[in-house]
């Protein structure tokens, strides 16, 4: 049976330089001591995975709301996704798989529920009362993991290694912006989280996402009907991809639709792994220090993909998010947390015991923030119940 020490070696072995080593990690917010089987980054993801907000993830909408049908992503089948590619990609460029696993099962915990849409309410909410932030969803996935899940007695959080909050705290790709730690009565921790340069594994798990993304919201355009063929063709990706799979386009056969999203993926991964691996080499990269010197575009598609990638995503934003389906549902889950944001507003009391205390004032600020986190933690079937109990007119929203 291998211990801990034997798995440690292997991962120096057999990973290369710039990989994140278990035995590098910068440590825990709080000391524990190791596990006799077990690495740092697999006890990281094991406590991801059986945290409560990874499993509310399961109810939070991808672009379809859950009512809309069970065929569509949802956050937690996204984040599945962004596992399974992110874990390919590191594989292929021998990083810590471990390390990627982890931060890709955290990297959406903090998004509430309506996907963007209840994320904009949110967001407008906190910068009307002056707190220039607003909503970021970095930032909540970071508390999450280090404040508000509780399973430990010593200490609220998980006590995730450095390496992974940094990894969720600095996500960064098209529809994610880097958050800044708080960690509360810990300001050495705090500013060792932030001085902490992203890991190479942090960086394929951004690009798995952005991968992820465009690639199956293709899938579920095609499959809801809300983006055609027709608008696709514009696209030299997409057409290379119909080619490559030699499937007369239809937008009716369920086996042309997922072999080009199968062949859209394969491209762009062949893709990555051959502009990240050319990377590494150019600029000499042999230690996961050198990365603090390193392009911030180290893990990065060929300039060409890029460019058919952002036509792609041009053509996805015009056509489908916006298409008028989505928006009716957009509007819809704004009102709905428009509408539940309104009523804890005017009567705070409403809220849970252990949400809002009774006993203490709350500045404007705080009130409102107390409330952003409460709706935040939410799924969109919670927030759908919770209105149905607020509103009589619920049915008419």
């Amino acid at each position: 049976m291998r211990t801990r020490a034997d798995i440690e070696k292997i991962e120096q072995d057999l990973l290369a330089p710039y990989a994140m080593k278990s035995v590098e990690s910068w440590g825990r917010q709080y000391e524990e001591a190791g596990h006799n089987s077990r690495t740092s980054f697999q006890r990281d993801r094991d406590r991801v995975v059986h945290c409560e907000a990874f499993r509310k993830l399961e109810y939070k909408t991808q672009v379809f709301v859950i009512f809309e049908g069970d065929y569509y992503r949802t956050r937690l089948t996204h984040t599945i996704e962004v596992a399974q590619l992110a874990r390919t990609l590191g594989r292929n460029l021998c990083l810590n798989e471990d390390l990627i696993e982890a931060v890709a099962l955290a990297h959406d915990l903090g998004h509430s529920p309506f996907g963007h849409a209840g994320e904009t309410v949110l967001d407008e909410r906190l910068k009307a009362v002056g707190i220039v932030d607003g909503f970021n969803h970095n930032q909540r996935s970071f508390e999450i993991v280090t404040e508000f899940e509780k399973r430990y007695p010593n200490f609220n959080g998980l006590n995730l290694t450095v390496e992974v909050l940094v990894g969720i705290l600095k996500h960064d790709t098209l529809y994610d912006k880097v958050g800044r730690a708080t960690i509360l009565g810990d300001a050495k921790f705090t500013q060792k989280v932030m001085t902490r340069p992203c890991s190479l594994e942090a960086k394929v798990v951004d690009k798995a996402d952005w991968l992820a993304y465009l690639n199956h919201d293709i899938d579920d355009g095609l499959t809801s009907g809300c983006i055609a063929i027709e608008d696709l063709n514009e696209n030299d990706l997409w057409r290379r991809a119909v080619e490559r799979i030699g499937r007369t386009p239809s937008a009716t056969d369920p086996m042309f639709k997922y072999q080009v999203v199968k062949e859209l993926i394969d491209m762009q991964v062949k893709d990555l792994l051959s502009s990240t691996s050319e990377r590494l080499e150019r600029f000499k990269i042999a230690s996961a220090e050198d990365l603090a010197r390193a392009p911030k575009n180290i893990v990065d598609f060929s300039d060409q993909m890029v460019a058919d990638r952002k036509h792609l995503q041009d053509i996805l934003n015009e056509k489908f998010y916006h298409h008028w389906r989505v928006e009716r549902m957009t509007s819809k889950a704004k009102r709905i947390l428009e509408g539940l944001f309104d009523v804890y507003l005017e009567n705070p009391k409403q809220l849970p015991y252990d949400i809002y205390d009774r006993s203490r004032k709350y500045t404007v600020q705080e009130l409102h923030v107390l409330i952003c986190g409460y709706l935040a933690a939410m799924t969109d079937r919670a927030a759908l119940d919770e209105y149905k109990r607020m509103f009589e007119a619920y049915k008419k929203v």
